[in-house]
């Protein structure tokens, strides 16, 4: 194990890198980019389906939609909205309006209806750009095309265009390519938004966070300094731009370090490694269940052939941590945690299984563990009315002190565009009168040597038999069960029980089937009395976001109620297995639900 001394020190040169970027200056990721086109016009920067973009032909492109950008009155301030997948175009939108002081607001592609005209109201966009494979996105909403200037940018073959749009390509023919007056964004300074992303909305309607031109410029160059990132370095993108995941921890990296993105519309398990050997792919970002469905791939003899030497992400499960490691030979698996609006991170740069980061000295440090009593959904105070720090073991929520000194960067917490929101995720006055911290939500345990363990979201935790129950850690101890694709644990409530029972809803590897019997005998085995999942739900699909984080919200309304095309179970610990989900069943073990219908046992 690294000593203390040793892992602080790895995490001095991720920490000098970042505060190159302060608050207060007029350097932005537009400048960024154009010192790249000049120092490397003929370089790869982008490579897509076939097509190689140099620096110079992106920084040329950007400049060609800044200025239409322009054309159609959009000044420095206002705020663009992209609705696009992965492609070369998003990236030209995205640098061409940061280039003239414009705020992109990165909207998920997965959503419409009223949760696109929440994303559009809330972040007050003045235009919409849409790809054309997101068109359908719109067609619940028409009154917005009506009220929102909206752009379409062509994907491939011409496809029907609602009348009110008109279409980007028609509008760039004669527009320059040349740089456009940097006075134009005048006044832009390392504090500004560059743009709003939205929270993963796993339980609820997403919040627009900012991003900031310092904190963008930051992470990559503190990357660039922790891992030695250089020109001849190749980054794999398969998560959606419109992710700090993607769009920041890599594509900042990418640019500080002059090198190469190979650009994916999505993940494909199947593809992942031949794209790696092929392009000679270095870094590249793994997130929630990416590395499971990796590691259910069949074992083939190329499985060590590659490059990529470094993934770095977060929610990479202990059951196959070390496995997958062995496999396919990677020798740094970097687990983070951090969050688009939140004010503390955390990075496993000593490879200690399980554990999301270290904090080895604690004055170094704007994080706090403290004790929060999961019942009540209360903080456990001192009788002064202070908060209380976690021992070694304990479970408590993470805290961050929020900073706002002149030339730093850190500890900042930027908000969201709605004010209220923003207030409700602040703390005052928690160790002393004055004091302001950022509540993440998330909760953790440190062990003796103060590396940090991710336990659960505040709200995810759920109680049962006068327990808490950990839905992260049940789902890890049912990730080992052979042939799962994914497992994810939640509570549901049972009429006239107090608390919430267990329920895991499983996908299994394609043509692989559910065994009742020997899932309650790893659950029985693995997990206390109260842990065991009263019922399971065995799916098709999971259900998950484009980020791989897996939305709970939706299956938690179905309860243990039938759902075409899934199969219930609940458990029978008379028997030592999990039984259909019957009438019959139900009402044998003291379960209401006399209206289920017939499940295949």
């Amino acid at each position: 194990m690294p000593t203390r001394e040793e892992t602080q020190a790895r995490m001095n040169l991720i920490a000098a890198g970042m505060m190159k970027h302060t608050p207060e200056q007029s350097y932005t990721v537009a400048d960024r980019l154009e010192e790249r086109a000049a120092r490397q016009p003929d370089h790869p920067f982008l490579i897509y389906e076939g097509r190689t973009i140099s620096y110079g032909e992106m920084n040329r492109q950007a400049n060609r939609h800044a200025h239409f950008a322009l054309s159609q009155g959009l000044r420095r301030g206002d705020v663009a909205a992209l609705l696009m997948e992965n492609r070369p175009e998003f990236l030209y939108l995205w640098f061409g309006l940061a280039k003239i002081g414009c705020v992109s607001a990165l909207i998920n592609t997965q959503i419409s209806g009223e949760a696109l005209r929440h994303a559009l109201a809330t972040t007050a966009s003045q235009k919409l750009f849409v790809g054309a494979e997101c068109l359908d996105r719109l067609d619940s909403t028409p009154d917005m095309l009506a009220s929102l200037s909206t752009c379409v940018v062509a994907d491939g073959e011409a496809k029907g265009m609602p009348a009110s749009c008109v279409t980007l390509e028609s509008r760039l023919i004669g527009q320059p390519d040349g740089n456009p007056d940097p006075k134009l964004r005048e006044g832009i300074t390392g504090q500004s938004a560059l743009c709003l992303v939205f929270t993963s909305g796993t339980t609820g309607l997403p919040k627009a966070a900012r991003v900031t031109q310092a904190r963008w410029l930051g992470v990559g160059e503190g990357w660039c300094n922790f891992l030695g990132l250089g020109p001849d370095d190749g980054f794999y993108c398969v998560l959606p731009l419109y992710h700090v995941a993607a769009l920041m921890s890599l594509l900042s990296n990418a640019l500080a370090a002059g090198g190469r993105v190979i650009l994916r519309r999505r993940f494909s398990a199947s593809r992942f490694w031949r794209d790696v050997r092929e392009h000679g792919i270095t870094v590249a970002q793994y997130s929630g269940e990416m590395c499971r469905y990796l590691f259910n791939q069949p074992p083939t003899a190329d499985d060590r052939n590659h490059q990529l030497r470094v993934m770095t992400g977060s929610g990479l499960s202990p059951s196959i941590w070390q496995a997958f490691q062995d496999r396919f030979g990677i020798t740094q698996m970097i687990e983070g945690y951090g969050g688009t609006e939140i004010n503390v991170g955390m990075m496993n740069i000593d490879n200690r299984i399980g554990s999301c980061g270290r904090i080895p000295f604690r004055d170094r440090s704007n994080a706090r563990l403290v004790k929060y009593d999961r019942d009540t959904d209360r903080y456990i105070r001192h009788p002064d009315g202070t908060l209380i720090e976690c021992g070694p073991g304990e479970v408590g929520e993470m805290l961050g002190m929020i900073l706002n000194l002149p030339g730093m960067t850190g500890g900042r917490f930027d908000g969201y565009t709605d004010a209220e929101a923003t207030e409700k995720k602040i703390l005052r006055n928690a160790f002393q009168p004055g004091d302001a911290w950022l509540r993440t939500g998330d909760l953790f345990r440190r062990d003796e040597d103060d590396y940090y363990y991710f336990v659960d979201r505040v709200g995810d935790t759920y109680r049962w038999k006068s327990e808490n129950v950990s839905t992260t850690e049940v789902a890890n101890v049912l990730a080992e069960y052979p042939d799962v694709e994914t497992v994810t644990v939640y509570g549901v409530p049972i009429p006239g029980q107090e608390g919430r029972a267990g329920m895991a809803a499983v996908v299994m590897q394609p043509g692989k089937r559910f065994d009742p019997v020997a899932f309650h005998q790893l659950a029985a085995t693995r997990l206390p009395g109260y842990a065991i999942p009263v019922f399971v739900r065995t799916r098709a699909n999971a259900d998950i976001t484009a980020t791989f984080k897996l939305r709970k919200v939706d299956l938690q309304k179905l309860g243990y109620a039938p759902e075409p095309g899934d199969d219930v179970y609940v458990a029978d610990p008379g028997a030592g297995r999990y039984v259909a989900a019957t009438a019959d069943n139900l009402t044998r073990l003291g379960i209401p639900g006399g209206n289920q219908e017939s499940q295949p046992s």
